[in-house]
């Protein structure tokens, strides 16, 4: 993370915190015309609209205030959607038993990109089952990005949030 995003994130973190929500990712676009700030809500309900533009305008005004961005962008509020980065620990957790991808800054046993079933993150490694069903142990100081991958049984976990189920963790 850049020292501009991580200057953002702690100009935004408390703000978020304040108002029941959870930072997932400070990202700014490559030409730098728009900050994007990805959150969800703390207690795991279903994102909404009113959610986004709630702390859009929260948002924009801290960052107003502490100005951390030379020139002008566009600030993008937004949730995590169904196919969801995975950005901090405890998502590598939440996440366990989805599909997900996974890349390194560094190769890892050879290679960069990773794809398979997410099987938890155990003292700072992220497990997966690879589609060869091989094991890939992958330290997550090492991930420059991962993501969950779209299947059914992620917008099936989905639906069941939506309606107000509770989603039973899949391992």
């Amino acid at each position: 993370m850049t020292e501009l995003l991580h200057r953002i994130e702690e100009i935004v973190s408390p703000t978020i915190v304040g108002l029941g929500y959870e930072l997932v990712r400070v990202a700014m676009s490559r030409g730098g015309g728009t900050l994007q700030i990805m959150i969800e809500p703390a207690d795991g309900r279903p994102m909404d609209v009113e959610d986004c533009a709630t702390l859009s305008r929260a948002l924009s005004a801290v960052l107003d205030v502490e100005d951390p961005i030379a020139g002008t962008y566009t600030l993008e509020v937004s949730s995590p959607g169904i196919d969801r980065p995975l950005t901090r620990e405890k998502d590598y957790v939440r996440w366990a038993g989805h599909v997900a991808r996974v890349e390194t800054a560094m190769p890892i046993d050879g290679r960069r990109r990773f794809k398979g079933t997410l099987l938890g993150l155990e003292a700072g490694t992220v497990k997966l089952k690879l589609d060869d069903g091989q094991e890939a142990h992958v330290p997550l100081s090492a991930v420059s990005r991962a993501k969950l991958e779209l299947t059914d049984a992620l917008l099936d976990d989905h639906r069941r949030a939506q309606e107000g189920a509770e989603v039973p963790p899949i391992h």
